[in-house]
């Protein structure tokens, strides 16, 4: 996927997604595998929310596992914080960390997902963490260690587990 995109190459996506053979829908998504923008990404999310069929979900959450354009950071981010998408949340949270890219900006999110949510999405926004390399400050490090260890003290045995792995990993960062 790419930065930009044109409002007809936009349309000719919508008109593959809708199609009622679930063949066009999958060539499109082929498609997109190559010659995509981050433009198409909300229209991805939304219809990652509306299909039922799980080989066109797949081909999405791979899609979205791929990206390498930072500018799609913002738009997976905006998804995953809308209580519409809560049914993708797992999905939307694992390709954070799949896709390899940088989302330590958004490290209190994470650590909400983390303290706030089911286990399973708890463990996607752990691996998330885990997987920041970039430069915290310290500041921002105490601040969401401060806040996990409080979440401890009544957090299930599961999740106290991921939690301790986290305080220890943002207590070893370097900055």
């Amino acid at each position: 996927m790419t930065s930009d995109h044109t409002s007809n190459g936009s349309n000719n996506i919508l008109e593959g997604l809708q199609s009622a053979e679930s063949i066009k829908v999958i060539e499109t998504l082929e498609e997109l595998r190559v010659s995509g923008k981050v433009s198409d990404i909300p229209v991805l999310i939304e219809f990652l929310h509306l299909t039922q069929n799980p080989e066109i979900k797949s081909k999405i959450r791979s899609l979205f596992s791929n990206l390498k354009e930072s500018d799609a950071i913002p738009l997976i981010i905006e998804a995953i914080q809308n209580q519409k998408y809560a049914p993708e949340l797992k999905e939307l949270v694992s390709s954070c960390w799949e896709n390899g890219m940088d989302y330590s900006d958004y490290l209190s999110l994470f650590v909400d997902l983390l303290l706030e949510s089911e286990l399973l999405v708890a463990l996607e926004a752990y691996t998330v963490i885990l997987n920041t390399t970039a430069k915290i400050s310290r500041e921002k490090i105490d601040i969401e260690i401060n806040r996990i260890k409080q979440a401890m003290l009544t957090a299930t045995t599961e999740k106290k587990e991921l939690m301790t792995d986290v305080v220890n990993f943002l207590d070893s960062l370097e900055f």
